[in-house]
Order: structure tokens, then sequence, then C-alpha cells
């Protein structure tokens, strides 16, 4: 984000490892060969796990992602200076030298994170054997590696916000903030609509951590549509608290303006949960195709290391989308008009500021964010077209009822999402209130709405409801 007449480092140089002239070829081949056994060791690591079910227990299962973590935490910087041996090019460009450092800090305070857990593990397999499996069960090993990749995600980004913010020169006068302009909300009402938001997030959050709470403590509920519905919830909660406390703040003060980092944070963390909600509504579909058109061989299927699998990749494909916005976003230039007519950093209105050309940006959101909304929705609308042909095949009464209180509540949320969230980013041609309002939908309605619709069409959570509130009378008794 730079003004039209900052003068920017383009390129930085590389000075290598200090190798005695001569023996680039010995010091090339060396880290080539440490580089290809890292790369391929551990990719044998997460092939045996994944291929021998010997092997599906929490030490093997943070150990495959502890793999994962280490080809990637190579593969950022071997390449690269391998690359540099040979050609002796020493040049990085700047999004280069950012994309690598991101990634450096991604991938290794993950590690950290998962060396810890590993460390956890054994402590309970060797301290509380005969408790092993009530402690360490799927559910929080889940959480623990999904739990290590945004508090990594989060670090790697703040870090490099603040590098960033500091690789200027002293004479450059910079955007440091924004003003927020908010919602349309008419003159005299705003305690009305701060009453109004402030309930809505506070539904949201405490709906939605209920229904975590309650597909954690019943083991009826541990079965792998319920376990993507937690992870629903908890990336319903985060979107949520990405945009409505801030904007709460700002009704409530008055103050309209947002600090250049934390735009760009806000921003970067409403593309991670905004995707992340867009994967796992797609791994939900899945499910029910699944659950309705294969139901013999569902456990088969839907086995714990593919649900692990789908939601883990989930994350790290919503962690690369957002990063490649947001590095494409922070390469641009602005002028004096630092106005965002929104109630949050949205990407649109941001683009729609800057004073550079914005065509890159505009080719990748039109490509490959297109790509990550229209696939995933593309899944969901073949697994319901599926199953309605299975279903209307030998239609009857019963199973259009099994199948619509099965895949209703689903149904209901992709229609509120996509429908506003495609409306405002795809057919829209000028950003004005209606979009606004639009955006309130998918930001702030829909996620209130989830514990709502699926606890209200949905048996099981019902009867856990249900459990949890005689447990409570009964221990108040």
């Amino acid at each position: 984000m730079r003004p039209e007449n900052q003068s920017s480092m383009s390129q930085f140089l590389l000075l290598g490892l200090p190798i005695p002239p001569g023996q680039q070829g010995v010091f090339f081949t060396l880290f080539l060969g440490m580089y290809l056994t890292t790369v391929l060791g551990n990719l044998l690591i997460i092939l045996l796990i994944r291929l021998d079910s010997h092997l599906h227990t929490p030490m093997y299962f943070f150990l495959s992602h502890l793999a994962f973590s280490d080809i990637s935490f190579s593969s950022v910087t071997v390449p690269k200076m391998l690359m540099n041996m040979q050609t002796r090019q020493q040049s990085i460009s700047y999004v280069g030298c950012i994309s690598q450092l991101y990634i450096f800090i991604l991938f290794g305070g993950l590690d950290n994170f998962l060396l810890a857990l590993m460390a956890y593990d054994r402590y309970v397999a060797i301290c509380h054997p005969l408790h092993y499996t009530t402690i360490m069960r799927e559910e929080l090993c889940a959480l623990l590696v999904a739990g290590s990749w945004m508090v990594s995600c989060g670090s790697a980004l703040l870090h490099t916000l603040l590098l960033k913010s500091s690789m200027r020169p002293e004479n450059q006068s910079s955007v440091s903030q924004f003003l927020l302009l908010g919602l349309p909300i008419p003159p005299g009402q705003q305690g009305v609509f701060f009453t109004l938001f402030l309930g809505m997030y506070l539904t949201t959050v405490l709906g939605n951590l209920l229904i975590i709470l309650l597909i954690r403590l019943d083991c009826r509920l541990h079965m792998p549509m319920y376990f993507f519905l937690s992870h629903l919830a908890f990336s319903d909660i985060s979107l949520s608290s990405v945009i409505v406390p801030k904007m709460l703040m700002n009704m409530q003060t008055q103050q309209q303006s947002i600090s250049y980092v934390e735009c760009i944070s806000q921003l970067y963390f409403f593309i991670l949960f905004g995707t992340l909600d867009n994967f796992l509504l797609a791994v939900m579909a899945y499910d029910r195709y699944v659950a309705i058109c294969h139901p013999l061989h569902y456990t088969t299927i839907m086995r714990e290391g593919l649900c692990v699998l789908l939601v883990v990749g989930s994350w790290i494909l919503s962690c690369l989308h957002d990063l490649l916005h947001t590095l494409l976003l922070v390469r641009l230039s602005f002028g004096t008009d630092n106005i965002i007519t929104h109630y949050f950093c949205d990407l649109l209105v941001l683009l729609k500021l800057s004073c550079s050309d914005i065509s890159l940006n505009e080719l990748v959101l039109f490509t490959e964010a297109g790509m990550i909304f229209f696939l995933p929705f593309g899944v969901i609308l073949g697994s319901y077209i599926r199953i309605g042909t299975i279903i209307l095949r030998v239609p009857s009464t019963k199973r259009l009822y099994k199948a619509f209180s099965t895949c209703g509540s689903h149904l209901s949320v992709v229609f509120l999402y996509y429908g506003t969230a495609a409306g405002v980013y795809f057919f829209s041609s000028s950003w004005g209130s209606k979009d606004i309002i639009a955006s309130v939908m998918y930001t702030v309605v829909t996620p209130m709405l989830n514990p709502f619709i699926y606890s209200l069409r949905n048996r099981d959570i019902k009867q856990a409801l249900e459990m949890c509130v005689n447990r409570v009378k009964f221990f108040n008794w």
C-alpha cells in the first residue's frame, strides 16, 4: 500500500552461504541431497501413516502433520538457495521475499506447536495410560492441530505486517489509516442498531459455542457430520468476531478510523474464515452425499483419517488463498482518498480506492477466487443433484422426509451464504447500500442463524441439548 510518490525497493540481494571459491558444486550437491532426503523421507512417513491402519493413532497423526510441515519448511528456503548457487543470480523480488518470510514463520511456528503437542501426547500415554483414548480423542487432536495452524498463521501475518510497515523510506508519506463509514444508519438510530447488532453477535457466539460444547460432550454426536459442524461453528464465531466488535466500537465511540495494520489484518482473517466456511460447506455436502447414496460404505469412506485430512486441507487452502490476495493488495499504492464506504475492510472496496494498476488483482480475483468460490459450490450442487436422483428413483414419503431432515438444514445455510456472497462479489457492478446490506447477511446474519437452523431441524442436537439441560437440573437439585 504505497502512495504514488513513493520510491520503493523492488528487490533484494541474497548473499547466500559463505562458501569458499570453487566449492559451489560440492555444496550444491550436498544440499540437494539433503533436501531430496528431507522431502522423500517425510513423504514416505506420511504415506505409511495413511496406508497402515495400525498407525491411525494420535501420535502418528501429529507426526504426519510434522512431516508435512518439515517438507514445507525446507521447500521455502532450500530450492531458492540451490537455484542461486547454480545460476549465480542472487536477487529476490520484494513480493518473493515477503512471501518467503511469511511461509517460513508459518511453518517454523507450526513445527514448534506440533512438537509441543507430540510431547503432551507422550505425557498422556505414559502418565495416564488407562485414560489415553478418552483424553486424546479424535476431536481434541483435530482441534489442537487446527489451533496450531490458526495461531501460526496469525503470528506469521503479524510479523510480516510489522516488517512491511518498517520497510518504508524515511521520506515516504504513506497511508497510516482509513476511515470506515459503517452502515447506512439513519440519524438518531445509532443506539437501536448498536443494540440490535450486539444482540446478534452475542447470539452468534453463544449459539455456536453451545453447538461445539454439545458435540464435545455427547458421544452420540462423535460422527463426521458433527465433526465438520463443530468446525463450521468455530469458523462462524471467528468470522463474526473479525468484523462485528470493530463495527460496534465505531458505532458507540463515533470513531471511524482504522489503522493500516488493523485493516490488513481484518481483511486477512475475513478472507481466511470466509473461505474456510466455503470449503466446510462443500465437505458437509459430500458427507451427506455419502450418507444417503452409499449408506453401507459410509463408515468405510468417511473414516477418521479422511475427515481430518479434509478439515486440515480446508485450513491450508484457505491460508494460501488469503495470503495470495493480501500480498497482492499490499503492493498497491493509495492516494489521499482513504474513505472506505463499508463497515469493514473489504477487498473490493480497497481495490476501488487504489490509484495503482489493479488489473492483476482483478484477474486473480475473478479466476483463482472464482474457482475457490464455484468449485465447492459445484461439489455442493452435484452432491444434492445426485441425492435427489437417488431418492426419486424409488420415491416414498418416508425417504423424502428423512432426506429433507438430513439435508434441509445444510441447504438453508448454503442458499443464505452463497446467494448473498455471489450477489455482492460477482453480480454487482457498483458498490452501494444494497451491497452493504447484502454483506450483513453473510457476515452477521448467517453465522447467527446457523445454530438455530442446525438445532431446530436436527433431532440429535435436540436430544443432546435436552440431555445437557437435564444434567444441569440434576446437579442443581
